[in-house]
């Protein structure tokens, strides 16, 4: 029964990506995006799997996820909410300043440093990002994704994994480095372990990816609500945002 749980609170951590996705694109890529939408017409192996997942995720998201996020939503003061997510995103310093280090933004790393250690003190744990409402420090998201594009490594093909939503090979890949100084993933030969083991990180996880769902899933229904075809609108939404992502 443990090992049965475990699969079904993994699964759950991943279904969240489509969400956090719909979320990342701000107001402005989303005028420009809808604006001048080109579908690039190159390879896609794996076309025929990816409409499936496609459809798989956006079901999972929109049957299970979102009505789960909005009943933890009522029940659940905003204030928390928000504090949680506050947090979990403090702690994912690391992340975000190595990758501005691999990628030469020394300004930018600078100021993660200085937003981590802000938020960290005078945020309370980072409950509050002090940072950003006082201080207007911004913060500097990063992965190593965006790093080897930055250095030329190509997307390759197009990705959709069930319970996690749109990606491409170089990002798939490219999660692996990023959980080797993630604080939430346990790793026995790291000091600063948020986790006493891998199980406990995996409810870790779940739990921020939920709560972050509470917060979000209005940006979801919105992108989705008027798509024809879901799979060409995730996939050409995805590709744009992380070219435009790179490039910044």
């Amino acid at each position: 029964m443990k090992n049965i749980n475990f699969s079904i609170i993994i699964s759950i951590i991943f279904i969240f990506n489509s969400l956090s996705f719909a979320q990342e694109l701000n107001d402005d890529f989303m005028d420009e995006f809808s604006e001048e939408m080109t579908i690039e017409e190159s390879s896609d192996p794996l076309k025929g799997y990816n409409k499936v997942a496609t459809s798989f995720n956006h079901g999972a998201m929109t049957h299970v996820v979102i009505p789960m996020a909005k009943g933890y939503e009522k029940a659940t003061p905003d204030f928390f909410r928000d504090g949680v997510n506050n947090f979990f995103r403090n702690i994912l310093f690391p992340i975000r300043f190595a990758n501005n280090m691999l990628q030469l933004k020394f300004k930018n790393s600078f100021e993660e440093t200085q937003r981590f250690l802000i938020n960290s003190t005078i945020g309370i744990a980072g409950l509050r990002d002090v940072a950003h409402t006082h201080f207007k420090i911004h913060e500097h998201k990063e992965d190593f994704g965006q790093t080897l594009g930055h250095y030329g490594v190509g997307s390759g093909p197009h990705i959709v994994v069930p319970f996690y939503g749109p990606s491409n090979l170089r990002d798939l890949i490219s999660m692996y480095p990023d959980s080797l100084v993630d604080p939430v993933v346990y790793n026995q030969k790291r000091s600063y372990n948020l986790t006493a083991k891998n199980s406990d990180s995996t409810y870790l996880k779940t739990y921020d990816k939920f709560n972050y769902a509470s917060l979000h899933y209005n940006e979801y229904e919105e992108f989705t609500k008027d798509a024809v075809d879901l799979y060409t609108l995730f996939k050409t939404a995805y590709e744009q945002n992380r070219d435009k992502l790179i490039k910044e």
